[in-house]
């Protein structure tokens, strides 16, 4: 059963002292291929690095500036964005996004960002990875205009007509631990009602554990608590959940 952990900070700093064991645990449970985004200009050439060496899965870097970091990014790291997806190869543009859920945040300078970024991948022909709370809409927008780009919006949490609207503009949506609580209703009932062939798997490590392992420091190894979820919730075996979710993230990021 191979698995595609599709959302993973593996790069963070909560993962040095046993990264490589992350890796082989992960390995063992059959995850193939890790997705790792990177939320600051600070942290590229690090990421870089280490998806260059060898490892027990496959390590694919993402570069983009998170709407989480927003006074640590200025307008020059728009520019070294460009510049790194020109110069080091990237199997996305993200994480970048939107967020709405603290109303301080700087609306206005976000979406700045945010376009750049969607610019960006436009310009280099890369999927996206975004960012959305309480901006979704907003995000909407933003895509509609921008009819070439494909990608995936990660943790998903909106509504199921705005994930119907994503998934007709071929954007994939993410899953990972909040779906695995039995007080998550709502995103559950999407899980059971929306198309497989538009959902990915995530953990979101080293956030967001499952149920299972509350409180702990997520890996990708547990995935396969998620892959078993939505088994669950849809009534279907974990090994098709597991064979169409990696198809999807083959797809979505050009993977073999």
């Amino acid at each position: 059963m191979r698995l595609i952990d599709s959302h993973c900070h593996l790069d963070l700093v909560a993962f040095d002292s046993d990264r490589e064991v992350v890796t082989q645990s992960a390995a063992t449970v059959g995850v193939s291929d890790i997705i790792i985004p990177a939320v600051e200009a600070a942290s590229w050439t690090a990421l870089a690095r280490l998806c260059q060496r060898e490892q027990s899965v496959n390590l694919y870097a993402a570069y983009g500036l998170h709407p989480m970091f927003m006074d640590q990014h200025t307008k020059q790291h728009l520019l070294d964005l460009e510049q790194q997806l020109s110069s080091v190869q990237s199997i996305a543009v993200g994480e970048c996004g939107l967020d709405f859920f603290i109303q301080e945040h700087d609306k206005s300078r976000q979406l700045d960002f945010f376009t750049a970024q969607l610019d960006l991948a436009v310009q280099f022909q890369l999927p996206v990875i975004i960012h959305s709370r309480k901006s979704l809409d907003y995000v909407l927008k933003e895509l509609r205009i921008r009819p070439s780009l494909s990608g995936v919006v990660h943790s998903f949490s909106g509504s199921l007509q705005q994930a119907k609207q994503l998934l007709d503009l071929g954007f994939y949506l993410g899953f990972g631990g909040p779906v695995t609580y039995a007080r998550a209703t709502k995103l559950r009932a999407l899980v059971q009602t929306l198309p497989l062939d538009g959902l990915l798997l995530e953990t979101d490590a080293p956030d967001q554990p499952d149920a299972t392992h509350y409180g702990l420091r997520n890996e990708s190894a547990w995935i396969v608590d998620i892959a078993e979820c939505f088994a669950e919730l849809r009534k279907e075996p974990v090994e098709y959940i597991a064979e169409v979710t990696t198809s999807n993230a083959i797809k979505v990021f050009d993977l073999v």
